[in-house]
């Protein structure tokens, strides 16, 4: 995607950050729209036109080529403590991007869905596999998935790409600082082993992740507009590492010898194994992740080495 005006919600986020600044170090005209609930501004490039606004708001920016919807509120913790709040940015935020789109003659759109609603599973999740509504945030991004199939369905000249995220990770030296206590576990983890502090593991740490890099999730949002894909897609690597691996892979990295703390899982409905078969996604675009996890864990690490 080049010489393009896309708009990214959620743009000053995380994941969001980093697909404008991709976006516009191609040659777009790129608009990061956020209402710095998540983001902050800091995390966007020069030319990255900032825009402090609400999906929920009226006139937004979206007489664009294309739309990145990443604005939700992105976690369990977030829906039960706002259960109302969340469904309206996650649902109703995301119908009133996609209307103003819509209206605007914007034909493509690609938005954040999650692979939560898989629930536990060790072996690779396709998309037709049964998913369910476990958490107030599952509820949320099915809606929006069910709100994108009837717009699929509605309008022929509209395209919708729902990317179901597995375990998206950077690490401090990037742009997932901001977040605190929702940032990726590697990246919490590293920055408590580096400061000789034992990370708190639940359960026994046998629990596993798809984690998939930033890079490779940026890669694959182009992909989805790139191709004009519709439907739901997986977006992760399709290999698994528990905490426990995790974790020695930290130490290894940083030469250190920090053991966890392992405490009782305190939540119900816990997800304890996530991996996905990304074979559909792959046939449609040719993407393949490129940062094998191993790899990602040195360049979370990077930053503590240099001191």
């Amino acid at each position: 995607m080049n010489d393009s005006r896309v708009l990214v919600t959620g743009g000053a986020g995380f994941i969001g950050s980093n697909l404008a600044n991709s976006l516009a170090a191609d040659g777009n005209d790129v608009i990061a729209l956020d209402n710095e609930f998540l983001g902050t501004r800091e995390n966007l490039a020069d030319d990255v036109e900032f825009v402090e606004a609400d999906v929920l708001d009226d006139d937004l920016p979206t007489d664009v080529d294309a739309v990145f919807h990443l604005a939700a509120l992105s976690s369990r913790q977030m829906l039960e403590e706002h259960p109302r709040q969340g469904a309206r940015v996650n649902i109703e935020g995301f119908v009133n991007v996609v209307e103003q789109a819509r209206a605007d003659g914007c034909e493509t759109v690609v938005y954040a869905s999650t692979s939560s609603i898989y629930g536990s599973q060790t072996e690779p999740c396709p998309e037709d596999m049964d998913v369910e509504a476990s958490t107030g945030y599952d509820a949320s991004m099915m809606g929006r998935e069910r709100y994108a199939e009837y717009y699929d369905d509605f309008y022929d000249d509209l395209s919708l790409a729902g990317m179901r995220f597995f375990s998206v990770y950077q690490g401090y030296g990037g742009n997932e600082e901001h977040k605190g206590e929702y940032a990726n576990t590697v990246s919490q983890f590293a920055a408590q082993i580096a400061r000789g502090e034992s990370p708190v593991l639940w359960g026994d740490g046998s629990q596993t992740r798809d984690f998939t890099h930033v890079s490779d999730v940026v890669r694959g949002l182009v992909l989805a507009a790139d191709h004009g894909l519709s439907g739901v897609y997986n977006l992760g690597t399709g290999e698994s590492y528990s905490f426990n691996e995790m974790v020695d892979m930290i130490n290894d990295v940083l030469g250190t010898d920090v053991e966890p703390v392992y405490e009782p899982v305190p939540i119900e409905n816990y997800v304890y194994h996530t991996k996905a078969d990304a074979s559909k996604f792959r046939e449609a675009t040719g993407w393949e992740p490129e940062v094998d996890f191993t790899d990602g864990v040195r360049e979370v690490c990077e930053p503590y080495l240099d001191g």
